[in-house]
């Protein structure tokens, strides 16, 4: 390594490490302090500072020691995740002023950022699967920061129950692939299959790490926690929603070599990601809270990101991974805001849609992302994929029924721009140097295709019909019953108090980890 490599390389580790030193503050500073904020946003600031200069520092991007190794986007995730977290930290600060647990809240939060950048940096199944589950414990401290909500508990056991089950998984995917390529090393299992191709081992081991990222990632039918999690303080949903279930789909770009040769796990992920993201927007159109809204939001964007790893458009899934994070931060950081906004749109403007801009709008949002991809970076994606793009982003163009020309015009306009501002940051993100590199799965293609129709047709039927379709769209509303059945099994398999005493609820047993908190 040269001089700036040796330099960048600790710099690299050097967000880890001083959110490690923020998840000890809290012992180094006494209870009540004012310093215990002030001392985690410094260290957040120049975690923030240290991944800037490591992403995007002069010389060749640095690698780091051993099983860890600073990738492109890793880096550039990096940076997302501690910018994420420093705005959190900033937020969390003036949201629980007053409360008694602050501490415990700091600590857990350095604990999910440390994790976070850990895996970030993960090139070996040790430190991957080890760093996931210190995400997914630091975790459960802040989802049960309100301990007496029992909504809150049940979500945390539930997805406590899907963590375990992920382990699991990739335990036996990490077994079978170090197995077959004698070294745990990402590298190594990359080098290998350019060599070798996957053997049936392999095969197998690439199948078991797309169930434990579906159950990280909450798609259906383990989704329900993500849900109910809404009980938690804000600022927590906003870290889980926008940061932490979005490591799934790193973690699938990461092994991209693997899923590449391996089509049942594409199809699987093809399948589960398709499913999740049509019954997810489905249910999202028919609820009225807006944070519950947001909450769906996040399984379907899931769905969607997972669908475009399976179909091997990586450098989109990085994209959609990154601009879902910003985007869903400042969603959940501003929910007031946007409710308040919301009543005063639907006080102000008509909620119903004219008939023809349900039919017309595909075609023409069809026509705009096709006519800017031939004409910005022809063969950027497959054919197909502008059809899926067109079909995603054509309810932009939804006109509401007025009388005025403007009102008609303005919204066409905006809708417009908004379609032509998103179909070129995905052409643009292609000349980023991520270190991705695509890998089309047509026969796929076309079946992701026929559901995102299904989806739309479906969408439009409930905006033109919704007395027609009254019990379709109660079925939507109820989540077709799938985290009901969730729940019931997870209760089953895993008894658990997540209720008051008080409630008629007839607990089994407590929750170790809520329980002492529970009875006071």
């Amino acid at each position: 390594m040269d001089v700036v490599s040796q330099v960048l390389a600790p710099i690299a580790l050097a967000p880890m490490a001083l959110m490690l030193l923020a998840l000890l503050w809290p012992r180094l500073t006494a209870a009540g302090s004012p310093r215990l904020w002030s001392g985690f946003n410094v260290l957040s600031v120049a975690a923030l500072v240290c991944a800037v200069l490591a992403a995007f520092g002069p010389g060749p991007h640095p690698e780091t020691r051993a099983w860890l190794v600073a990738t492109p986007l890793g880096a550039v995730l990096a940076v997302l995740v501690q910018f994420l977290g420093t705005v959190i930290g900033v937020f969390s600060s003036r949201y629980l002023q007053g409360e008694a647990r602050q501490p415990q809240y700091v600590a857990a939060l350095g604990a999910v950022l440390a994790a976070v950048h850990l895996l970030l940096l993960a090139d070996h199944w040790v430190v991957l699967i080890a760093a996931w589950a210190l995400v997914g414990t630091a975790l459960q401290h802040l989802l049960c920061f309100y301990p007496d909500r029992p909504f809150a508990l049940l979500a945390a056991h539930k997805k406590r129950l899907a963590d375990r089950a992920a382990d699991v998984l990739l335990l036996a995917a990490a077994g079978l692939a170090w197995w077959s390529v004698g070294s745990g090393s990402f590298t190594g299992l990359a080098a290998h299959l350019q060599q070798h191709g996957a053997s049936p081992a392999l095969q197998v081991s690439a199948v078991l790490l797309v169930l434990a990222v579906v159950l990280r990632t909450a798609l259906l039918p383990v989704h329900g926690w993500l849900i109910q999690v809404m009980e938690a303080p804000t600022p927590v949903s906003a870290l889980l929603h926008a940061g932490v279930v979005n490591l799934g789909g790193y973690v699938l770009i990461r092994f991209a070599p693997l899923l590449e040769q391996s089509a049942p796990a594409r199809w699987l992920l093809v399948v589960l990601g398709l499913g999740t993201a049509v019954l997810a927007g489905l249910v999202m159109l028919t609820r009225i809270s807006i944070k519950v809204r947001l909450a769906w939001s996040t399984t379907a964007q899931m769905g969607f990101m997972v669908m475009e790893c399976g179909l091997g458009l990586y450098t989109l899934a990085a994209l959609h991974l990154v601009g879902h994070s910003l985007y869903k931060a400042h969603a959940f950081l501003s929910a007031s805001a946007v409710v308040r906004q919301t009543r005063l749109q639907a006080l102000r403007t008509a909620t119903a849609t004219q008939p023809a801009a349900l039919w017309l709008a595909p075609l023409v949002a069809v026509s705009l992302v096709a006519a800017l991809q031939g004409t910005l970076l022809p063969g950027a994606w497959p054919w197909w994929w502008s059809v899926l793009l067109g079909l995603a982003w054509a309810p932009l163009l939804w006109l509401p029924k007025a009388d005025t020309v403007r009102a008609r015009v303005v919204p066409a306009l905006a809708g417009l721009l908004m379609i032509a501002g998103l179909a070129a940051a995905a052409l643009l993100a292609h000349a980023v140097p991520l270190g991705i590199h695509d890998a089309p799965y047509h026969a796929a293609g076309v079946v992701a295709l026929a559901g995102m129709a299904a989806l739309y047709l479906c969408l439009a039927l409930l905006r033109s019909r919704p007395g027609a379709l009254a019990v379709w769209r109660r079925w939507s509303y109820a989540g077709f019953y799938v985290d009901e059945f969730y729940t019931r099994l997870t209760l089953w398999l895993w008894p658990t108090r997540w209720a008051p005493e008080s409630t008629h609820a007839t607990p089994t047993r407590a929750l170790r980890w809520a329980a002492p908190e529970a009875s006071r």
